[in-house]
């Protein structure tokens, strides 16, 4: 008799239910809702663009709404029931952080605060924080701490303890009246189980990569430190946390009302909570040796390695069972993909189709062909250079330069990040034998695949799921509810990978490597100190290389 799980999956605008044969990994139902405030549920300041809030509420609704849609379209399957669920698992984006009321739930739902912008979650993509993210990497190395030995090196706007430190500093209000604060991942299954408050289970996946909590030094940063900083979040600490959990973990059992409220049984297991994109390697089937590319809005690069992963300057995190317990997880990524390819189709184009209009456009030319090369920074560098406070570049336009050449450029630079990211995890000893795609963009765009596939030279898998992120999601609600042992048979029991890869094109390759190496000048040249490439001769070998694809 078939077993079943839910994941749920809270990414940028909208939240998913996927419902789930934990025996094969079919998808039985899926079901979207998009969260019902702001511009695509994202609340925006007219006055500091860096700015980028939720509203918890919309969390909730679009829970409640996604899973009784799905819920209904998997009734219509006969070896479907509903007290056949075995676990729910929650994935959400991040670092989303938000203030709690006393009694543990978001501040933001209490009258008085739901029209507070400091008082909701403060979505990953906020940016708000850059001084504070650089004050905080700053007086770790002014105080000798090793706190940022595991993320990278450098702290980041988007991340835990820049957001809360600049809240502090300008919603002193907020800050005086939040008992805690709790991430998206750990706040949504403390609502689903009713264990808001002490009971809350925090997931090491936000912690580790984003609060700077680490078993070396005791868990999170010390009193000290953060009094350094602010004496407000040396007082939190105390309110915050001293354990987490790994994701394969109960975080408790679905409560009667919630039950209601979703058309389920209660009792449910609701396993621990973490990040969109680390569950979403694992729908992926992640491994040693393989680097999974969610593409969505940003992307997030993951991989996992054993105890002997080395720290890796510039990525987001080496962070011990953040994405399969018992291994050591290593999250790297950049902020502007999805988003990148969105703006330039609303801009360049307008029209409704404009995404298929420019591909069918940009497939047409060959590598090169543009003439154009850009820096994909338009919403920061996530990976290497952790610095939000970069931008975007086009350079080699003309009076001929069409909107498909800039969205050809646009992909292209996309892929030229994520060689850089590749390279710097390479040389610090860790091997990439496989890469494999998932999320949106690798479903639908196959020009962009293929681009990938050129410009890394490497062959790109792609996840059989579509739905990778509330797959991983379900697969640890299923190891939480006791449906398999743990991750490793889940895996090899709910993934696999599509028929068709994208495979890298010689031709390709050698124009790609060309372009590559103007690439990294610019990357440099812009992104790093202490480095200034000769950029001269740059806009003359693009008309080159240009003259020549164009033969």
């Amino acid at each position: 008799m078939s077993q079943f799980a839910i994941g749920l999956d809270f990414g940028t605008s909208s939240a998913r239910c996927l419902v789930v044969d934990v025996g094969t990994g079919r998808e039985v139902a899926t079901a979207v809702a998009a969260y019902p405030s702001g511009q695509e549920g994202v609340l925006l300041s007219d006055s500091d663009v860096h700015l980028a809030r939720q509203r918890p509420a919309d969390h909730f609704d679009s829970l409640v709404a996604c899973t009784r849609e799905a819920l209904a379209q998997a009734d219509a399957d006969p070896e479907f029931s509903r007290d056949r669920i075995v676990g729910i698992g929650v994935d959400t984006t991040g670092s989303s952080p938000m203030p709690l009321a006393e009694d543990g739930s978001p501040l933001g739902m209490k009258p008085g605060w739901d029209e507070n912008l400091a008082a909701q979650c403060w979505l990953w993509k906020d940016h708000t924080g850059a001084a504070e993210a650089e004050e905080i990497t700053a007086k770790a190395a002014e105080m000798g701490r090793p706190f940022l030995d595991k993320c990278g090196g450098t702290y980041s706007s988007e991340w835990f303890w820049s957001k809360i430190l600049k809240c502090a500093r300008v919603a002193p209000e907020v800050m005086e009246a939040a008992h805690s604060w709790g991430e998206m991942q750990d706040v949504i299954p403390a609502w689903l189980t009713g264990t808001f408050g002490p009971e809350m289970k925090r997931g090491i996946c936000a912690a580790g990569h984003k609060a700077m909590y680490h078993q070396d030094w005791g868990g999170l940063p010390d009193r000290e430190f953060l009094a350094a900083l602010d004496p407000r979040l040396a007082e939190l600490r105390d309110r915050l946390y001293s354990a987490t959990e790994t994701a394969d973990r109960p975080a408790g059992r679905l409560t009667p009302e919630r039950a209601d409220q979703l058309g389920l049984p209660a009792g449910i297991v609701v396993a621990v909570g973490a990040f969109d994109a680390h569950m979403g390697a694992v729908g992926a089937g992640v491994q040693p040796g393989t680097i999974v590319k969610i593409m969505g809005t940003s992307t997030c690069e993951i991989m996992v390695g054993g105890a002997e992963t080395p720290d890796i300057p510039g990525v987001c995190g080496v962070v011990p069972g953040s994405v399969i317990p018992g291994m050591i997880g290593i999250e790297a990524g950049q902020s502007a993909v999805g988003d990148l390819f969105g703006w330039a189709a609303r801009e360049l184009d307008g029209r409704p189709d404009a995404h298929i209009r420019l591909q069918e456009e940009a497939a047409r030319l060959a590598p090169g062909e543009s003439g154009l090369l850009a820096l994909d920074w338009n919403n920061g560098n996530r990976t290497i250079l952790v610095d939000t406070r970069l931008t975007g570049l086009l350079v080699g336009q003309t009076l001929q330069t069409t909107a498909a050449d800039i969205y050809r450029a646009m992909i292209e630079a996309t892929a030229f990040g994520s060689r850089v990211i590749i390279e710097q995890i390479e040389a610090h000893g860790v091997k990439i034998e496989q890469v494999v795609a998932c999320g949106g963009i690798a479903e639908k765009s196959d020009l962009t695949m293929q681009i990938y596939a050129d410009i890394l030279n490497r062959p790109i898998r792609l996840s059989r799921s579509g739905q990778t992120c509330a797959l991983g999601a379900a697969m640890f609600g299923a190891v939480a509810g006791g449906a398999h042992p743990g991750i490793a048979a889940a895996t090899q029991a709910m993934t696999g990978f599509k028929d068709r890869q994208a495979t890298p094109d010689p031709a390709a390759v050698a124009v790609y490597d060309r372009l590559y190496r103007l690439y990294r000048d610019l990357h440099d040249a812009f992104g790093r100190t202490g480095r200034t490439p000769d950029l001269s001769g740059l806009m003359k070998q693009l008309l080159a290389i240009q003259k020549e694809a164009s033969r």
